[in-house]
């Protein structure tokens, strides 16, 4: 049936067209490959107009980089992202650096969001995601993870600009208890005389042997 077909194709090639099979199967495939060329060289117009769209949201300008200033850790995270028109912001060691480029990773829904907006040394040295770690303290912690951490702190250095510094906790101190408490009791006073001389006063007089006088 096949057969049948093709050489039925064959006498209405030779026929319309009074070329064999040959040539008109070769002017043809030459044909739409001239065809597909000029439609590569001029994109409809339509394409042209979808092109920018697409690439719009990657294309928006980042805002300059704001100096910040010396501020706490609570004033640093409203830096984290949430607040489009807010920088986003993280400290490694007490200083600041704008991150806003790496919004994909350090923004809203990126893998590493939880750090913005604050100051996470403890946390990149120990490569931890737990939330008592995401702190600037550092104490305590092995030369592996301070070398890590120095190489987190480099990389900032290099990639972003330093905007401010995390302002230090001033440690709060407890009253000193070291003076007695009955040291002021035992000093005297100008309205009286102390509680030396009273206990002088009550204790009894000598008693006196009347034979001898």
């Amino acid at each position: 049936m096949a057969l049948q077909l093709w050489e039925t194709l064959k006498e209405a090639i030779i026929v319309y067209t009074g070329l064999s099979p040959a040539t008109f199967f070769t002017l043809l495939a030459l044909i739409l490959a001239i065809y597909y060329v000029i439609t590569g060289l001029f994109p409809s117009s339509d394409h042209r107009h979808e092109a920018p769209r697409d690439f719009e949201p990657q294309m928006e300008p980042l805002r300059p980089p704001v100096q910040i200033g010396e501020v706490t850790e609570e004033e640093l995270k409203v830096y984290d992202g949430s607040d489009p028109e807010k920088p986003l912001l993280m400290a490694i060691k007490g200083q600041i650096y704008d991150v806003s480029q790496s919004r994909m990773f350090y923004g809203p829904n990126g893998p590493y969001a939880l750090f913005a907006g604050k100051d996470a040394s403890r946390a990149l040295a120990k490569m931890s995601f737990e939330e008592k770690d995401l702190t600037g303290d550092i104490s305590g912690l092995g030369p592996f993870e301070l070398e890590a951490l120095q190489d987190w702190e480099y990389k900032f250095m290099g990639k972003y600009v330093k905007v401010g510094t995390v302002k230090p906790k001033v440690p709060v101190t407890e009253p000193s208890e070291s003076t007695p408490r009955g040291a002021e009791s035992s000093k005297p006073t100008e309205d009286g005389p102390s509680e030396s001389a009273d206990i002088k006063n009550d204790e009894p007089l000598p008693k006196v042997d009347a034979d001898k006088e």
